[in-house]
């Protein structure tokens, strides 16, 4: 990683001063990049995770990266965070919460609302309930930009938000909500980070879930046809795994009062289109296998619930937690695009 002042600044600290840190979500995307940082700096972290959208592959990719003795201060429960007694035994000797265990995709929150709300809703409030009977010190929660709705402002500003407009972003309003007030009445310090667009290692290229790089990313590889809603003029605000990793370390040490009980925006503070998207995985992906099958793409009718453009306004994250992102989406796919091309060049061909 880049070097960053306030995030050595940071690392130093939590060397000298090791805390116990919980990620829910640990078999996930985000949840297992946050779990390899932290034991890479010899942090002792607890780790839960139902397997509904995460990966045991995920963490045996984990524990390959890391030392033994690192490993050894993990503890794993496969727990579910709608269960409210599950979530009490898992936080208890926790000092941190890092909460992103949650069911994502705005498709999947139309097809099934109701598992949707019971995850992302009830699980977060038991997760806090959990977290405020064993005093944890701080509670850094997931919430998503999907929450600007209709809002057509740009940059998006945290204060203004529009409808939202599928059921995963009403159950992410909720989280900040909820949240905010969990902060307030029950004195427990709480940040929100509202994510744009993450991308990076171990974002899962399958399913009819599956985020838009990996997934094109695997159908470039393999020769498979890209497909593209509406007619890539949508922009997105892109951002690398690593960012997100700063923010949550940010918001989980911050000494300044004024940061807490707040939603900040994590992103980078970029417009990239579908159309650039594509072309920056397409050369990248060349440059490193120049066999790669010729590019094949097809335009569909845009999804419901999808927002037309994205960009996020940094400047609260900034100003209370000193975030300075070290990574634009082309220096994130270059390190992204090495490890799909890893990935597949590790499977075993087909005879």
């Amino acid at each position: 990683m880049l070097s960053h002042p306030q995030l050595d600044q940071v690392l130093n600290d939590i060397k000298k001063k090791p805390r116990t840190w919980l990620v829910t979500g640990a078999a996930g995307f985000i949840g297992s990049n946050i779990l390899e940082f932290l034991l890479k700096h010899d942090q002792k972290v607890i780790g839960a995770d139902n397997f509904a959208t995460g990966f045991r592959h995920n963490l045996d990719q984990v524990k390959s990266l890391v030392t033994p003795e690192q490993w050894e201060r993990f503890r794993f429960f496969e727990s579910d965070i709608r269960d409210l007694e599950a979530c009490k035994k898992f936080t208890e000797g926790a000092d941190i919460i890092l909460h992103h265990a949650a069911l994502g995709s705005v498709p999947r929150s139309i097809n099934n609302p109701i598992a949707t709300n019971e995850t992302n809703v009830s699980g977060f409030i038991n997760v806090m309930l959990a977290g405020k009977e064993h005093g944890v010190s701080r509670i850094v929660f997931a919430s998503s930009s999907s929450v600007y709705g209709d809002n057509e402002d740009l940059p998006k500003v945290e204060e203004r938000t529009g409808n939202p407009l599928s059921p995963y972003a009403v159950s992410k309003k909720a989280n900040e909500l909820y949240g905010m007030v969990f902060g307030h009445t029950y004195n427990l310090p709480i940040i929100g980070l509202r994510y744009f667009n993450v991308f990076g290692p171990r974002q899962t290229p399958n399913g009819p879930y599956a985020a838009v790089i990996p997934k094109w990313v695997n159908s470039i590889l393999t020769g498979q046809t890209v497909e593209i809603y509406g007619d890539g003029e949508t922009s997105r605000d892109f951002c690398y795994v690593k960012n997100v990793i700063q923010m949550n370390l940010l918001a989980a040490t911050s000494t300044n009062k004024d940061a807490l009980n707040r939603i900040y925006n994590t992103a980078y503070n970029a417009r990239t289109t579908l159309n650039q998207l594509l072309k920056y995985l397409d050369e990248g992906i060349r440059k490193q296998l120049p066999s790669t099958p010729k590019l094949n793409v097809v335009y569909k009718e845009r999804r419901p619930g999808d927002i037309a453009d994205s960009q996020a306004a940094i400047d609260l994250a900034q100003k209370y937690l000193n975030y300075k992102p070290m990574y634009d989406i082309r220096s994130g796919l270059n390190e992204g695009i090495a490890w799909y091309v890893s990935q597949a060049q590790s499977q075993p061909r087909k005879p």
